[in-house]
């Protein structure tokens, strides 16, 4: 009975943590220089990164070649990951602008689809990625926010959940050429 007890204060106390970190992406309507994007995110763009698991440690680090264009109305984005290992992988989204500030994703190791809200410099994205893990998969949920900055820098922060238990952090920054 004890044992029950604490699970269900150990359930709701993480329940009240991951609650307490939610931003608004309204808050940054004003923020300047203004995000859209399947503008930025046409032609060519590059992107570095790396994979903080939970203690902070740098785990993975990379870089992602990216071509965008306009298909039927849609973003098509094909992402090239090169891994500091050598590791390539490839991740192809076609992206759909819903209304002025909604966005809908889909990728083939995405399950379901990604939801995304702009306002302002600011894109929230929000999804479940069917992520290769040893010999086989685990399905992870991110929550990326990427903030336009001056002179067309991108800053990406993904954080990855299982169950809402903090799995680690994806930071990328993406420049055009």
């Amino acid at each position: 009975m004890m044992k029950k007890s604490l699970l269900v204060l150990l359930l709701l106390l993480v329940s009240m943590l991951s609650g307490c970190n939610k931003m608004s992406i309204e808050q940054y309507q004003n923020s300047t220089p203004h995000f859209v994007l399947e503008e930025y995110f046409l032609g060519q763009t590059r992107a570095w990164g790396i994979f903080q698991n939970r203690s902070g440690q740098v785990e993975r680090q990379f870089t992602v070649d990216i071509l965008g264009e306009m298909v039927d109305g849609n973003l098509v984005l094909e992402e090239d990951f090169i891994y500091s290992d050598g590791t390539l992988d490839r991740r192809v989204w076609t992206i759909t602008k819903i209304d002025e500030h909604n966005y809908e994703g889909r990728a083939s190791d995405v399950i379901g689809h990604a939801t995304g809200k702009a306002y302002g410099n600011t894109l929230s994205w929000a999804y479940t990625l069917d992520l290769p893990y040893k010999d086989g998969t685990v399905k992870v949920q991110f929550d990326d926010w990427m903030f336009l900055q001056e002179d067309g820098v991108l800053i990406n922060r993904a954080k990855m959940t299982k169950f809402g238990v903090f799995l680690g952090e994806v930071t990328l920054v993406f420049q055009r050429p």
